[in-house]
């Protein structure tokens, strides 16, 4: 068998579908109030499939030391599109909170603490695994300075905005969580660029708030060179326009629209090797405008198990890395596992996925769920707090 054959990553999904939609009828969709179901349920088989692309990663890196793009139009796209399709959907979604909010006031200081609330618990403990693997894998042995460790540490708990450098002298440490941090900082220089766009947008925004987003994208600006990832969010920023326009979403839920989502899906992945490029980027933004628009392709997109699952997307991303190499450097051992054949790496890749699944369920509804719960009480507390702090005007005697 063809280590990149598409049928065990087929196999692989509906293993995945199956294990959700059992734990689904113990832990049902949380359904908050303002959800775009068609979105929510996309979520999670995107996060499956950067994860499908990174165990496809994993066959060649283990017999050539080589961590790189796989030669596989599908498996690529898994890793890349996915990607490309997350950045549409936090474009899209904030966006239409801007769109949203003319002529209001907007409430900047929760904005940003629900994107701490729900980025942070479960990255932190994301990367305290990672730390306790390269303990063990250290032999719990000091290789570094304690200087040198607590920077290195830093940066990884920074989310990794100033680089993935190694742990302790453990050589490819980004390799433990499969690299995927790295769109994480692109994800934060959106968020703070949202009161420059919401100037654009004619929202109401306090000069501290465009201050710091000017300086937070300066920052960003002078720390990457690669900017080609944030053409995507602008992407996703045009879908929240089309949306808003009842001739195209009336469009965008019928049948023909499922064909045409799928159709320019199909197309990028056959006819480009990689999502990097205008017309593939053009075809998955299409593709995504409709599903932003209510199309659930022919009701996959809805049904209560793949939005079950799409809750547990952000766990499948950030834990699936430190899952497969647990997997294949820890517990099979990595001379082994670079004999595997195809068929028995694919084994491998099955066995992980039930309980990537139901572990991403769980941390969702443990860590997750309640950090986003406590946006509000959070916020309060802060402000609270701030008020307590701030100095009291004097008064004349």
């Amino acid at each position: 068998m063809d280590i990149f054959s598409p049928i065990p990553s087929i196999i692989a999904i509906g293993l995945a579908f199956l294990t959700s939609y059992l734990l689904g009828k113990r832990l049902p969709p949380a359904g908050e109030p303002g959800r775009i179901s068609t979105i929510d349920g996309l979520r999670g088989y995107l996060a499956f499939f950067v994860f499908l692309s990174h165990a496809m990663i994993w066959y060649p890196y283990l017999r050539t030391g080589q961590w790189t793009v796989v030669p596989s139009n599908l498996y690529a796209h898994f890793g890349q599109s996915s990607v490309a399709f997350f950045f549409m959907i936090t474009g899209f979604l904030f966006f239409s909170k801007l769109l949203g909010s003319r002529g209001k006031e907007m409430d900047w200081g929760k904005l940003y603490v629900s994107r701490v609330m729900r980025l942070t618990p479960l990255y932190l403990v994301a990367i305290a695994v990672l730390f306790l693997i390269v303990v063990i894998v250290s032999g719990g042995t000091r290789h570094e300075s304690v200087a040198q460790l607590a920077r290195e540490a830093a940066t990884w708990l920074g989310f990794t905005v100033l680089g993935m450098p190694n742990i302790n002298g453990f050589d490819g440490t980004f390799r433990i969580i499969a690299g995927v941090t790295w769109s994480l900082p692109y994800e934060w220089a959106f968020y703070f660029s949202l009161p420059l766009i919401g100037l654009l947008a004619r929202v109401r925004v306090p000069l501290a708030y465009v201050a710091l987003s000017v300086l937070a994208i300066v920052g960003f600006v002078l720390a990457y060179d690669k900017m080609n990832s944030l053409i995507l969010f602008p992407m996703g920023m045009a879908a929240a326009v089309l949306v808003r326009d009842e001739r195209f979403t009336k469009f965008a839920v019928g049948k023909p629209a499922s064909l045409i989502a799928i159709g320019c899906v199909v197309a990028a992945v056959v006819f480009f090797k990689t999502a990097h490029g205008v017309v593939p980027v053009l075809l998955l933004a299409a593709s995504f405008a409709l599903i932003a628009g209510g199309n659930s392709l022919f009701g996959i997109l809805t049904n209560a198990t793949s939005r079950a699952f799409g809750e547990t997307a952000y766990s499948v991303y950030l834990l699936h890395g430190l899952l497969l190499f647990v997997a294949f450097h820890m517990v099979i051992g990595h001379d082994v596992a670079a004999t595997l054949t195809p068929v028995q790496h694919w084994l491998v890749v099955l066995a992980v996925t039930p309980v990537l699944v139901t572990i991403s369920h769980f941390t969702f509804w443990m860590i997750e769920y309640p950090s986003m719960r406590s946006t509000t009480a959070v916020t309060g507390w802060l402000r609270r707090l701030l008020k307590r702090g701030a100095p009291r005007a004097r008064t004349s005697s």
